[in-house]
């Protein structure tokens, strides 16, 4: 099975830690971030992991070999793609399906759960983990009925009618999905992922826990605490 990991950004909420350090690579529990999400796939059965690298890039091929060759690096070109459009620069690279994961996000489920929902909805093109937050944590930006995600929008208001799930953070794709997607201009996953609910092409795996992250301050804090209980709190 493949993972991709979404990790080439500039990570500018955690700003001055990651002017030398790419957010991938934060310590977290007294070791790069990397080494934790990699356990959590290689745990999941995933024996292919795709890095999709930009910023200090450098840094994140160095640990990715020392976690062994099902690890692999792809650097961007030097151009802003936008997410989607780093899926579909490395879509040679790519198995026909195939699990997208960002490099900031610490989920407490099984990853492998959105490509057996994948699996089991041939008409989809896609299967994203969902959790029913009702705007705790952050903003809602999902909606989900008969199994399917029937609405995804990032840019509406808390509280929004029939949006209570919001993107766990992993979603199962068929390369297909990513047909039509440029690489001479940016493209945003949060665009193809709103065309396939639309679309009714876009399946729901409904999570019951909450996800973990590392892109803010807060963020950071909260896992340190989930996988350290005894951790004094941050100054």
């Amino acid at each position: 099975m493949q993972a991709v990991v979404l990790c080439g950004g500039l990570a500018t909420r955690m700003l001055p830690a990651t002017e030398q350090v790419p957010k991938i690579l934060l310590p977290v529990a007294g070791q790069p971030f990397l080494y934790l999400l990699a356990e959590r796939l290689i745990a999941s059965g995933y024996d292919h992991v795709l890095l999709l690298a930009g910023h200090l890039a450098d840094q994140v091929e160095r640990e990715a070999a020392a976690l062994g060759p099902s690890f692999e690096v792809v650097r961007d070109p030097g151009r802003l793609l936008g997410t989607a459009g780093a899926l579909a620069a490395a879509r040679q690279r790519l198995d026909e399906k195939f699990l997208v994961t960002y490099g900031d996000s610490f989920l407490t489920f099984d990853y492998a759960a959105p490509l057996r929902g994948l699996r089991n909805a041939p008409r989809a093109l896609g299967c994203m983990a969902v959790w029913k937050n009702e705007d705790r944590l952050e903003p809602s930006n999902v909606a989900v009925r008969d199994r399917k995600v029937v609405r995804y929008d990032k840019t509406r208001a808390p509280g929004s009618p029939a949006l209570d799930h919001i993107d766990y953070g992993a979603t199962a794709l068929r390369r297909s999905a990513l047909d039509g997607i440029s690489t001479s201009e940016p493209s945003g996953l949060d665009a193809l992922t709103a065309r396939l609910a639309g679309d009714g092409s876009l399946a729901a795996y409904v999570v019951t826990t909450r996800f973990y992250e590392i892109g803010s301050p807060q963020g950071l804090a909260d896992l340190e605490a989930l996988l350290d209980p005894d951790a004094p709190d941050p100054e």
